[in-house]
């Protein structure tokens, strides 16, 4: 190892301090000259090697661990440039958390430091960035949390959904939770989230990887996939209608239909009523008169009532089916193509936890007309009770009585 080398490897190896007392003890070794000689063999300059022999020759000694008196270093540059923070504060356009006291900018480094040179004021982005940190901010995505303005009885209605929910509990009858997943493209699409691969061999590391298309274009799709879910809160059982058109209210009641068919007339063949907790808009809304209308021929095939309670506006996450089917159907389908029909369906029904979910997913061809207009006539020959808490929440469709000639 050459003299280069072994200043090299000491450099790494000491910490700053050591590293000047390195250089001076050499540089007295040496003797006439020796300060240019190991100027030479390190790449240090003149004053710290000077500085190393000065140390040598002190008798005060720092404490144990450090390699600088207190207040040594160079100073930092909120001190050196007295209206650098100041200046800072003012570029950044501040937004923060009063309860965390957490500040934010959605301004890059490279734009900030621009601006701040601007100003006369000289810093890298290195020294910016752990500056922004010090005085409170970070880097924040948006977040998803303005559920928009609070109806007055929000809380009265989640009570009066619990107390219906324990009363079908008690009585066995079931308790379902609706809604429509969001709309998926068919084709070789993006689909969120990642999945362990293993790497290729050398040269080929990324050809296990699954490659889909650059653009997300709908025009590239075969078609729209719209899982409609109905959610058995009793069973933790989920049930998917998937359809290919329009998600309308026929769909959502065809896709409960379809549940009873398949499961509800098996599991509740002695039930006196139906629950269902649903969104207050959407094809299965309070106000949509098709729902209402194409509930009651479904209750008089049935000849069971259904009970519906509504959630309150600005309240759609709270909706059990969300967090309890909706959720982990997505986590199972992550970073997988919806390539098909046939793979949502088989994606969909392989959805399983640990707490005894089991979900199966049926697929609808059918074509559901938009625009169909519910008469007023319509609407009061509906054998519909409302409740008298917030009857256009919380009301029971029960079967019409049939006429006899």
């Amino acid at each position: 190892m050459s003299t280069e080398q072994q200043f090299a490897v000491m450099k790494e190896e000491l910490n700053e301090r050591q590293w000047r007392l390195f250089l001076g003890t050499q540089a007295k070794q040496m003797g006439h000259g020796g300060i240019n000689a190991v100027i030479r063999l390190s790449g240090a300059s003149w004053k710290t090697v000077k500085r190393g022999m000065t140390e040598l020759e002190s008798t005060e000694r720092l404490p144990k661990g450090k390699a600088r008196k207190d207040g040594g270093g160079r100073k930092k540059l909120e001190y050196s440039d007295s209206s650098l923070v100041a200046d800072l504060e003012k570029i950044v356009d501040t937004k923060g958390d009063p309860m965390t006291f957490i500040k934010y900018t959605t301004k890059s480094l490279s734009n900030i430091t621009e601006a701040l040179s601007d100003l006369n004021h000289q810093i890298k982005k290195s020294a910016l960035d752990n500056l922004m940190h010090k005085l409170g901010y970070s880097l924040k995505p948006n977040k998803k949390n303005i559920e928009g303005k609070s109806h007055i009885d929000r809380d009265a209605q989640f009570k009066h959904i619990n107390s219906k929910c324990a009363l079908f509990e008690i009585n066995n009858n079931p308790i379902l939770s609706i809604d429509c997943k969001k709309k998926e493209p068919i084709g070789n699409f993006k689909n969120n989230g990642k999945e362990w691969i293993k790497k290729g061999p050398k040269g080929k590391e990324n050809e296990n990887e699954t490659q889909v298309n650059a653009y997300d274009f709908r025009s590239l799709a075969e078609g729209l996939a719209a899982p409609y879910g109905v959610y058995d809160k009793l069973k933790k059982q989920g049930f998917v209608n998937v359809g290919i058109d329009h998600d309308t209210a026929k769909f959502a009641v065809e896709s409960i239909r379809r549940w009873w068919k398949e499961y509800g007339n098996k599991y509740y063949s002695n039930s006196t009523g139906i629950l269902i907790t649903a969104d207050g808009g959407g094809s299965n809304g309070v106000r949509n008169r098709l729902f209402k209308r194409e509930l009651q021929y479904f209750v008089n095939e049935i000849n069971v009532p259904i009970t519906l309670c509504h959630y309150p506006p600005a309240t759609s996450k709270w909706n059990v089916i969300e967090h309890q089917l909706f959720s982990f159907i997505s986590i199972n389908w992550r970073a997988k193509p919806l390539t098909s029909l046939a793979v949502i369906l088989e994606l969909i029904s392989h959805t399983t936890t640990k707490s005894g979910l089991t979900v199966t997913a049926m697929a609808d061809t059918n074509s559901y007309e938009t625009g169909i207009k519910v008469t007023d006539k319509e609407m009061r020959e509906i054998n519909i009770t409302r409740d008298d808490f917030h009857g256009e929440w919380n009301y029971t469709i029960s079967p019409q009585q049939k006429t006899t000639v």
